[in-house]
This record gives structure tokens, sequence and C-alpha cells, in this order.
């Protein structure tokens, strides 16, 4: 750990390159080479991320630093593919996507590149050989935490049934009629239910631990009212005693640096603005509920791609993410 890496941006103006910059101009390793943003080309970083203001000087570039050891990117869901196929990187840079192009197995392979799903607590050794990441979604991370150690037992005998709200960041910088202030504040509703992108995700990982998985995943996405954030609770029936079921999960997570089971009741804030997932389980008559917490923009976003790429490099994995909440 002696010579840093240089890293670049692709993207560099949405929420997700902010939190990377957060994250990265304090990485021991990190030598930030280049944000790209060709429609903020010029400008000095901290006029679209205000909060980085007295960090850093880093101006937005509309050069691809096609050299970089590795690239983020941070672009619109579609657009990561169609960015690769534009811009050239050498066979040696290593690419970790935050889009959801690649996450699927029918997408992970792009012209001459392999994706590999970055789920550290599912794939981490895959992770640590693998030269490009398919970073996971926000939903996605916090409800397959949830699910992981019952699908690694064979312990999912019943359909899943989750409700899940999330921040006003989950739907990214682009205004829209539903992240106005006016509609937004004092307001919540669910959207894109039972169709949610990221059920794809959560199959996939179901089908690789649990052979011939069968049960359906009933999920209720919802819009909340506040910025960052996202409180799952997933259940199902089992056969399982509450005991029984904590002992799985403490099991599974033991040596895990961020995934946490607590045997107190959770809330919110006490993972926003950390890479932290923090998971609860307890049971009533005979269903199952284990409720998860993660920051939508950290562990499911860009913390957890910072992690990944730890990993790559054979890194300690919280190396730059000692990150604390506020709680009030």
């Amino acid at each position: 750990m002696t010579n840093k890496i240089n890293v670049s941006i692709v993207g560099g103006a949405g929420y997700t390159a902010g939190e990377l910059l957060r994250i990265l101009i304090h990485h021991p390793m990190v030598n930030i080479s280049s944000v790209y943003s060709t429609s903020n080309a010029g400008n000095p970083v901290t006029k679209v991320h205000d909060d980085l203001f007295g960090e850093t000087d880093i101006v937005f570039s509309d050069k691809i630093d096609e050299n970089a050891d590795v690239v983020f990117l941070c672009l619109g869901h579609g657009k990561s593919a169609e960015f690769l196929q534009n811009n050239k990187y050498s066979a040696n840079t290593k690419i970790i996507d935050l889009s959801n192009d690649f996450r699927l197995n029918a997408n992970h392979i792009f012209e001459d590149r392999t994706f590999v799903y970055g789920l550290p607590e599912l794939d981490r050794e895959a992770i640590k050989t693998a030269q490009n990441i398919a970073n996971p979604g926000c939903f996605a991370t916090a409800i397959q935490l949830a699910l992981l150690p019952l699908a690694a037992k064979n312990e999912i005998k019943n359909d899943i049934h989750i409700n899940a709200v999330t921040g006003s960041t989950g739907a990214g910088q682009s205004l829209s009629a539903s992240t106005h202030f006016s509609w937004r504040n004092n307001n919540v509703s669910f959207y894109k239910e039972f169709t949610h992108q990221h059920e794809g995700e959560i199959y996939q990982t179901l089908n690789q631990l649990e052979k011939d998985f069968n049960k359906k995943v009933y999920f209720l996405p919802m819009r909340g009212d506040f910025a960052r954030g996202i409180l799952a609770g997933v259940y199902l029936k089992s056969d399982l005693t509450e005991e029984e079921a904590k002992n799985i999960f403490n099991d599974y997570y033991k040596n895990e640096p961020f995934t946490h089971v607590s045997d107190a009741p959770i809330a919110l804030k006490q993972v926003v603005n950390t890479n932290k997932c923090f998971l609860h389980v307890q049971k009533q008559d005979d269903v199952l509920l284990i409720t998860s917490i993660i920051d939508n923009l950290t562990k499911g976003a860009s913390g957890q791609a910072v992690e990944n790429m730890n990993l790559m490099f054979g890194w300690e994995e919280n190396l730059g993410l000692n990150l604390k909440t506020v709680a009030f």
C-alpha cells in the first residue's frame, strides 16, 4: 500500500458521483484523476456538489481518462453500455458500473468485458479477482442482505413479501413530478408495485444460493418524504423459531465489516451517511420478519462501489469507509 491508484468518475454531476467524491477525496490510496461531465466541463465540482466546498478544488472535465486504474460509471440506467461502446479504456482499467446495465446474468458480458455482481456478502471471492463490477441496486442490496442467510440454509420455504421505503435521492437528481418538494413533503406513495427493476437481481441471487428456487417475491416499493435511506420489512412464513433464525443471521454475518444484526429494534438514522447495513430479526406467530436499513447512496450505491474497489485491489475492505452517522 504505497502507490496511489488513479480513479476516474464518469457522470460526475449526479448524486452517486457526489457521494463517491465525498468518500474518495479522503481515501488514502486514491488520486482522483478526472471527473467527467460534458455539461459541466470547466466548472469546479463544488459548483454542483456544494457540500464539498473547502474539501477539493477538482474541476469537471469533458475528456475521459482512458488509462485510469479504475473508472466508476455513474450514468443513468441504459447509459453505461452506450458510453462504453463510444469510449474505449485500457484493458488494464477496472470498471465499476453503478447502473443496472450489467447486473443480470443475461447482460453481464459486454464486448470483451465480463461483469461480476458486486455484493460482497455474497460474492466476495469473485469480486477480489474481478476486472469489472456491476454494483447492485439500492433496494436490491437492502432486501438481499435480509434474505442471504435464509437462502444459504435453504430456509425460504414460502413466498416472500416486502414493504420498503426509500428517500428522494433514490430517484436521481433530475426533477420529476414526484420529486418536487411540494409533492414529496408530508407524502408517501407506492410505485412500480410488484414490477420494480431490482426484483431481477433478487431472484437471481436466491437462485444462486437455493437451487431450483421457485417461490414468489412480492415487492411493494414506496417513496418517502426524506432524502436518504432505505427501510425494508421483509417477511415470510417460516418454521424456524425466532432464536433459530437469529442464530442463522448472526452466524452468516459474524465476520462482516459492514452488515450487523441488532438485538434491539433499528431505525434509519442509525445508518444514514454510512456504508452499514443493520438487520433486526423477529417472529410473530408463524411469520418471520427481517427489518433491513441502509443508506441508498452509500451501502446502496457509492459506498459499496468503493468497498468493491478495495476488494479488487487487495486492501482492507473498510479502507476509506469508516463513516459515522449523525443521530440528531
